[in-house]
């Protein structure tokens, strides 16, 4: 069955490989960025127009989320999903990351303002619809750094572990309305405009040290996306899905 999906911060990276996935799988994708119009553009344009849209927009602002929600909602007609991949601002870099006590609570606030607050703003946005149809799906992306800092990235892996509390209350409360909330926790991606200033010596480590011997793509974990999107997921809620080739373990 078709379904119509919004992926923040899908212009590139994660969220255009997310998009593109489910596209493929026949479903309509949301295009949202906040400053590469051109990228977005070019996302939608393989997909094809018939199945794809770009819209602008903040998600730490409500009020540009709310007019994504509804230009999103009139062109499709419903929204069936959200996937809250957005990422402000941060870039996967041992040498220049900061050590604890050289960050400043604005370090952490931008993190958890990009993170938590642009999920809460998507969520709540969209949740009327959501009771109204009985149905609804929330992925958020989450890190499996939170079980294994292998690099102190200390403000996103904070604001990043922060969805789980989030996905499992929205689960708990809404469940009843046939509405799903789950987070997607994938290893270092290779690679990604966040990830391209890692190492080959940290990408590396990390694969001798899993027992699948490989590093996680953005495919691996729009793979489980699109798993978690279809009908076959409909039991599955409040779950924090590590895909990261088993380098850590639940």
């Amino acid at each position: 069955m078709t379904k119509t999906i919004l992926i923040t911060g899908s212009s590139r990276g994660l969220g255009a490989s997310i998009a593109k996935t489910l596209a493929k799988k026949g479903h309509n994708v949301i295009i949202n960025y906040f400053q590469n119009k051109a990228l977005a553009e070019k996302v939608v344009a393989e997909i094809g127009h018939d199945q794809a849209i770009a819209i602008c927009a903040d998600v730490t602002d409500r009020t540009q989320v709310d007019q994504l929600i509804t230009e999103a909602t009139n062109y499709f007609g419903k929204i069936d999903a959200v996937v809250n991949n957005a990422l402000i601002g941060f870039k996967f870099d041992p040498s220049s990351q900061k050590s604890f006590k050289d960050l400043s609570w604005s370090d952490y606030q931008q993190q958890i303002d990009g993170t938590l607050k642009g999920a809460f703003n998507v969520t709540q946005s969209v949740i009327d619809q959501f009771i109204k149809h009985k149905s609804g799906n929330i992925i958020s992306i989450g890190t499996n750094l939170y079980q294994n800092p292998v690099v102190p990235y200390h403000e996103y892996t904070t604001a990043k572990s922060s969805l789980i509390g989030f996905t499992r209350n929205i689960a708990a409360e809404l469940g009843q309305y046939g509405i799903k909330a789950n987070v997607v926790s994938g290893g270092l991606l290779k690679t990604t405009d966040a990830s391209a200033a890692t190492s080959d010596e940290v990408f590396d480590l990390i694969e001798q040290t899993t027992p699948l011997h490989k590093v996680t793509t953005p495919q691996d974990v729009a793979n489980m996306v699109a798993f978690l999107v279809s009908d076959q997921a409909n039991g599955i809620t409040g779950q924090n899905i590590t895909v990261d080739g088993g380098l850590t373990m639940n």
